[in-house]
């Protein structure tokens, strides 16, 4: 294995899940708030999973999201 290559494969991923992660949290929340289901002051659970196939079954990072 090729540390160097995989090292920056892996930052790639990290970097695409972030971006659009963050794009689709942004969006959700905005759509929530204007449907009324959000009142734009919670404070959110999130988690994400990671899967990595025949190699991590079930990675997850717990957290929270604060609108205010």
């Amino acid at each position: 294995m090729d540390e160097e290559t995989f090292n920056l494969s892996i930052r790639k991923f990290l970097k695409h899940f972030g971006v659009t992660a963050q794009r689709e949290m942004e969006r959700a929340v905005r759509a929530a708030i204007e449907a009324g289901t959000l009142a734009g002051t919670e404070t959110l659970p999130v988690r994400a999973t990671l899967v990595v196939e025949g190699v991590v079954t079930d990675f997850q990072v717990d957290g929270e999201l604060a609108l205010e």
